[in-house]
């Protein structure tokens, strides 16, 4: 039965693949000077979400930075500032400037040890920042990519070891000549001369592959310095998306892996059954955000359907909930399946987002140029064009700020020099950094 249903969902997917993609919508950025003074982009739709944001409520107290009406506020909280927590009492002054421009729709940021950049362009290309903000040519040897829609080449990740090994580890739609494509892992050395991969190798491949450009999910977390995280994407739309409730496949699923590919003896399914050994936790929609703490947990962050964004504390063997359960609606609206927001052997969310931020990239901020912010959590938001501050507490979320930037911002990184490090989503991307105010 589980193979009927996944040969079903790859046959009948690309009649339900009409929904928006991170693609298309307004790469428009801002002409207002980007502080912390900046103004509201008034957009909040999910990254795949054509709907148009709702109205803008009426002010409340300002208890929290969102006062616009809720796409669905028949889906209630399950616990107190599981959503729209408060202001926090205290925050950074700060200014965005540019460090470089003319990418193509950048997807990840990466240091290197140097302080210069390796920066992903989602059609397939991966260029060297220099620390002055001069762009490489295309570094050679980037594996193959399916560039369509939401795919392309997409996170970077530098191996704990680079300084003696110079491994590199990416993600990327990986095409197939049936027209079925698949979230993909990467292992390369970066050459001396940063101008090459060499010894280029998949070691991971998502099944099945499908028909379908969107929801490859695909950040990569280090464990430690034998293990990452992968996570991945329920590959857009009914009927493919039920699959996410199936850890029998890799849809809609974080997978932990060794550096090799191979399945890290204390994975949560290695000793059963059906379920593959690869999968760390399922029931995911869209993961694009990704970041561990200082205790060593797992944080995600997944698009919601309209509403629905969802933080996540991931750990080992849970279900997330996806499509079962959702705080968000279809985007024609209507609920998802039965409408439900809890059920018997699913996770809550850490918090939601309703309406939504759209994220992608996600960083703990642990550098020195903003003592205030240390700890917290920062998530880049693509429609929302901004950067959210989490402020967490016992893994709840005691206040949210939002650092409007007025360009869809793809990624999020802690900079060696204590700035915090953005890409823009546009066909002339740029990095930015956020630095304190003269």
């Amino acid at each position: 039965m589980k193979i009927i249903l996944l040969a079903i969902s790859m046959l009948l997917l690309a009649a339900c693949n009409s929904e928006t993609a991170n693609g298309g919508g307004s790469d428009a950025g801002s002409t207002e000077p980007r502080t912390s003074a900046g103004t509201e982009s008034g957009l909040s739709e999910s990254d795949d979400n054509g709907a148009t944001g709702a109205e803008e409520g009426s002010e409340s107290a300002a208890r929290t930075e969102e006062t616009r009406d809720r796409e669905a506020p028949h889906l209630q909280p399950a616990f107190t500032d599981q959503t729209r927590a408060p202001i926090p009492d205290a925050s950074e002054d700060w200014k965005v400037e540019s460090v470089a421009e003319g990418l193509e729709h950048p997807w990840a940021i990466e240091f290197l040890p140097d302080g210069s950049m390796l920066v992903t362009e989602r059609p397939g290309r991966l260029r060297h920042v220099g620390t002055d903000g001069a762009v490489s040519d295309p570094i050679e040897g980037v594996p193959e990519v399916d560039n369509r829609n939401q795919g392309g080449l997409l996170d970077i990740a530098i191996a704990p070891d680079f300084e003696s090994s110079r491994v590199v580890f990416l993600s990327f739609s990986e095409p197939h000549d049936d027209g079925t494509n698949n979230t993909a892992l990467a292992r390369a050395r970066l050459s001396d001369d940063q101008r090459a991969l060499e010894n280029v190798e998949v070691i991971f491949s998502q099944e099945p592959a499908v028909e379908s450009t969107g929801h490859y999910g695909s950040r990569i977390v280090f464990e430690d310095a034998d293990t990452l995280w992968l996570t991945m994407g329920d590959r857009q739309g009914h009927p493919v998306r039920q699959n996410a409730q199936d850890p029998t496949n890799h849809i809609g699923t974080v997978v932990r892996l060794n550096f090799d590919g191979s399945v890290p003896e204390d994975n949560p399914f290695v000793d059963h059954d059906e379920n593959l050994p690869e999968i760390w936790s399922y029931g995911h929609r869209n993961i694009q955000a990704a970041a561990m703490d200082a205790d060593g947990q797992l944080w995600t962050i997944e698009h919601g359907p309209r509403g629905g964004d969802e933080l996540n504390l991931t750990e080992a063997g849970r279900n997330y909930g996806w499509p079962a359960i959702s705080y968000g609606i279809e985007y024609r609206g209507g609920d998802v399946y039965e409408g439900r927001t809890q059920a018997e052997g699913m996770e809550q969310p850490v918090y939601f987002w309703d309406p939504v931020i759209a994220p992608s990239g996600m960083d703990f901020y642990t550098g020195d140029a903003f003592e205030g912010w240390q700890g917290d959590l920062f998530v880049g938001g693509l429609r929302s064009e901004r950067v959210v501050r989490l402020v967490l507490e016992d893994n709840r979320v005691a206040a949210e700020e939002w650092l409007e930037i007025g360009s869809r911002v793809r990624d999020v990184k802690t900079g060696p020099d204590g700035a915090i490090y953005l890409v823009t989503d546009a066909t002339d991307g740029e990095v930015l950094r956020i630095v304190p105010a003269d």
